[in-house]
C-alpha cells in the first residue's frame, strides 16, 4: 500500500492490518520453506507495508 493510504486510515484499522499481515507474512515465509511460493519479493513487500503501518503508529504514539 502506498503510505498516502496507510495515514488516511485510523489507528484501529491500522492495527487490525497490522494483524493480518503479519498472518500474511507467516504463511508466506511457510511457503517459501515447503517452496510453494513462486514470488520471493512478495514477502519483501509484505515487510515493507509491515514498517510502514509500525513507523505510522509510532508516529501517532509520539504527538
Amino acid at each position: 500500500m502506498k503510505l498516502l493510504e496507510l495515514k488516511n486510515k485510523t489507528t484501529v484499522e491500522l492495527q487490525k492490518m497490522y494483524a493480518e499481515i503479519c498472518d500474511r507474512r507467516f504463511d508466506l515465509q511457510f511457503k517459501v520453506a515447503s517452496k510453494q511460493l513462486k514470488n520471493v519479493r512478495e514477502i519483501r513487500d509484505v515487510k515493507k507495508t509491515m514498517a510502514r503501518i509500525n513507523t505510522i503508529l509510532k508516529q501517532r504514539d509520539n504527538k
